[in-house]
């Protein structure tokens, strides 16, 4: 059984998700749409797909597409996602959910009304240490779980400033301000991807930018956001606390590790740094950096990624790392390319997979809904200077 899908937004890092859906043995035909049909057209031919439309709504329109895979700018998907559903199609959207609850809920309630497949690709579902700190869990090896952290540090010098101008055009610093805290879920998601809780409350401190060239300024930013960095300070169901951090003005080298966590239980503990992870227990302390290091696949000097800054190309690389188990991956993925410590690849083969089988994917509408809207009501919580505020939650997605 296969189906069709239909990329939206031939930007940086859509062209990566093309070539792996186009792989799969479970998809036929692979579509694209831009807002710049020119994009469109140059993704097309590069990579042989099946063809392009004119617009999203011609997509939508169309009965050769079974799929969208929304891959646009953050703060457009909960709306493009609602259009997909309400189209008929299953739906694969990058992260954010959405950047509103109300946006979250009618998405929830859309998955409900059709019965569709939607799928949030957070990338640290697949990341190593969360995937090793999960494995753990499930095995007891922690004891009881009490407390975690999830960092994404990267900061604008490093890429972000080329990828706004990229997909901004000449208005770029009014999103470029976009607030770190409503793109939560590289780090939410990897604490939570691998302690199986949700928050229910938050309080979070936020940093105001003070570089002064126009981004992460209120009176230029789309948002009225002018927090470069945020903190967040979580409280979660069943007792315990994690906190993440949301860095965009920071002196670290995403371009090596841009995720990190830690897990602390009442029987042991594991740590990750840029370079190093260590598990530690009461009797010692074990490096664990080679099983959680990813082999890069392909070269940062790929003719495929000359569009993307050097800095970010790190990001679209990275091969699997010896945690990772590839046995359930189609093998044609074998010698693709991967990206975001190894995730790509996982990612992919559960939305088809999910789809193909009318089954629940890894990151499903409530999972998302889990992974993104701490970060939305922790945004909140730094405009009101800290306030200590209630985090809703939708349920477990029915069986």
């Amino acid at each position: 059984m296969t189906f069709s899908i239909g990329i939206v937004g031939a930007g940086q890092f859509s062209g990566q998700f093309a070539t792996l859906f186009q792989a799969h043995p479970g998809v036929s035909d692979v579509y694209v749409t831009d807002l710049l049909p020119e994009r469109a057209e140059q993704l097309a031919a590069a990579q042989q797909l099946a063809g392009t439309f004119p617009s999203y709504q011609a997509m939508l329109e169309s009965e050769a597409v079974d799929a969208v895979a929304i891959f646009t700018q953050r703060w457009t998907h909960g709306p493009l996602v609602l259009q997909g559903l309400d189209a008929g199609k299953h739906v694969y959207s990058a992260v954010p959910m959405a950047i509103a609850t109300e946006e979250i809920a009618a998405i929830i309630d859309a998955v409900k009304a059709t019965g569709l497949t939607y799928m949030m690709g957070e990338t640290s579902q697949y990341n190593p240490a969360t995937v090793h700190a999960r494995n753990q869990i499930a095995e007891g090896a922690f004891g009881r779980i009490f407390y975690a952290e999830g960092d994404y540090v990267h900061d604008m010098d490093l890429g972000f400033y080329e990828a706004y101008r990229y997909s901004g055009g000449e208005n770029w610093k009014q999103t470029a301000s976009y607030p770190p805290l409503l793109y939560p879920t590289h780090s939410v998601g990897g604490v939570l991807g691998a302690w199986q809780t949700h928050a229910v409350s938050v309080s979070a401190i936020g940093v105001v930018d003070e570089r002064g060239d126009g981004v992460f300024d209120k009176d230029v930013s789309q948002f009225g956001n002018d927090f470069s960095n945020a903190t967040a300070l979580f409280e979660v169901a069943g007792g315990g606390s994690f906190r993440t951090n949301e860095f965009r003005r920071v002196g670290y080298p995403s371009h090596i590790r841009e995720s990190r966590f830690r897990f602390f239980g009442t029987d042991a503990s594991m740590e990750q740094l840029a370079t190093v992870a260590l598990w530690q227990d009461k009797k010692g302390v074990k490096d664990i950096s080679e099983l959680l290091e990813p082999k890069p696949t392909l070269s940062p000097d790929d003719p495929s990624l000359q569009h993307i800054a050097p800095d970010l190309r790190a990001a679209f690389t990275s091969g699997s790392a010896p945690v990772h188990d590839r046995a359930r991956l189609p093998r044609e993925f074998d010698n693709l390319h991967n990206g975001h410590e190894g995730s790509h690849h996982f990612l992919v083969d559960d939305f088809v997979t999910a789809v193909n089988t009318r089954s629940l994917p890894s990151v499903n509408a409530w999972v998302a809904a889990r992974y993104t809207l701490p970060g939305i009501v922790a945004h909140e919580s730094a405009r009101q200077g800290g306030a200590r505020l209630e985090i809703p939650d939708f349920g477990d997605a029915p069986q």
